[in-house]
């Protein structure tokens, strides 16, 4: 019978299926395990995620998976750090709950939906008192006086 990582990528399956002794961390949820592999393939290739698989020893494969689902949830969210630019921001609640997104199905809406985690990272700013990563703040060193201006970037 088919795993479900192979099921989701429509490819031949075997008892030494490399997809399927990745997606035990994800326990008693099938549908879970191919929305997983269905976003890091759509994420990295299909072809290239099982070169990644392939390219490490069966015991490893499995964190190897996990890690690769979360870099494709962070590069999602940050196209330019990835996940570990949100851990080291303190931003890793958005990641966590992206992967628990894609977990649930919600992948691709994922992908549409990136600007809203970045908008609640900007409210978060905020609410902390840091100014959204949109702006830019300048000091007029005479008057000690600070002024915000919105930076027009991507808009």
């Amino acid at each position: 019978m088919s795993c479900n990582g192979c099921r989701v990528l429509r490819k031949g399956c075997s008892e030494e299926c490399m997809l399927r002794h990745c997606l035990v961390w994800i326990q008693d949820n099938p549908p879970a395990q191919g929305y997983a592999t269905l976003f890091v393939a759509k994420f990295f290739g299909r072809a290239n995620l099982m070169s990644f698989l392939s390219s490490v020893p069966t015991n490893h494969r499995s964190a190897l998976f996990q890690s690769l689902l979360y870099e494709a949830v962070g590069r999602t969210i940050n196209p330019v750090s990835g996940a570990v630019g949100l851990l080291s921001t303190g931003n890793w609640h958005l990641c966590q709950s992206a992967v628990d997104k894609v977990l649930r199905g919600g992948g691709a809406a994922l992908m549409e939906s990136s600007d809203h985690l970045k908008e609640a990272e900007s409210q978060e700013r905020i609410e902390k008192g840091q100014p959204p990563s949109n702006t830019t703040t300048t000091h007029h060193w005479p008057s000690q006086t600070t002024e915000t201006k919105l930076l027009t970037l991507f808009l």
